[in-house]
């Protein structure tokens, strides 16, 4: 049994330590949380929490599907099917970010404004890391059966739609599960908006997908290069 458990454990180290510090880093994000709540006897900042829940919902969904073995004509029913589920919900990991607007309103109290800021890095960094990982995920898969730059389109694509989602959530105020409760109407919004688009949406959609972007391919490059120095250093 444990050395079942040992042999398991090396073949699947990587993985378990990622979802280990992820897990961590949700639990830590919350307790902090809940140190403000004694110490202020406020609830301010606690839809942080729900935000953070629903980011772990694309990477859930991204995890099982990567280790998951299918047969060949299953692959083509269940990828579509997971990757339309993971990109309703994908937009909520990123937008955690968009949440240090509200250092700005009155929520303060007699809580210090720099343990707010470090209360929302941690939120908004936890969900970033949680959609950054996952998007991976899904690359690895979608590269693995279609091809490599299929893979890397589906990164831009993602990017793109993202980060209209994450305006369509701040700004439109619609979430992920309006897509089952009221799509009819949440379309219909979309489309007239889309139809006349303000310098607002366009702003921020360019600039928050380049970020991610440009985010997301860095810490792709990084990862390779480690990858790349232990080929080298194992040759």
């Amino acid at each position: 049994m444990i050395q079942r458990f040992l042999k398991y454990f090396s073949h699947n180290k990587y993985r378990l330590m990622m979802f280990f510090l992820l897990a961590s880093a949700t639990i830590f994000s919350v307790a902090i949380w809940r140190v403000r709540t004694v110490y202020s006897g406020s609830y301010n900042y606690g839809f942080l929490i729900w935000n953070l829940f629903l980011a772990w919902i694309p990477f859930i969904i991204a995890y099982l599907t990567y280790t998951i073995t299918l047969n060949r004509k299953w692959i083509y029913v269940v990828i579509p099917t997971t990757a339309f589920f993971w990109l309703i919900f994908f937009p909520n990991a990123p937008y955690i970010l968009t949440d240090f607007q509200h250092l700005a309103g009155v929520w303060g109290g007699n809580v210090p404004v720099w343990y707010d800021v470090m209360l929302l890095i941690w939120f908004s960094f936890t969900g970033l890391l949680l959609g950054m990982v996952s998007l991976f995920l899904m690359q690895e898969i979608i590269r693995r059966e279609f091809g490599r730059w299929v893979g890397w389109g589906f990164v831009a694509f993602v990017a793109g739609v993202s980060s209209a989602g994450v305006y369509v959530g701040r700004f439109l105020r619609w979430n992920s599960w309006d897509v089952f409760r009221n799509l009819s109407g949440m379309a219909e919004y979309t489309f007239q908006s889309a139809q006349d688009p303000s310098l607002q949406s366009i702003g921020f959609t360019t600039l928050f997908g380049a970020f991610f972007l440009f985010l997301y391919v860095t810490l792709y490059t990084f990862a390779h290069l480690l990858l790349e120095r232990q080929s080298n250093e194992s040759a």
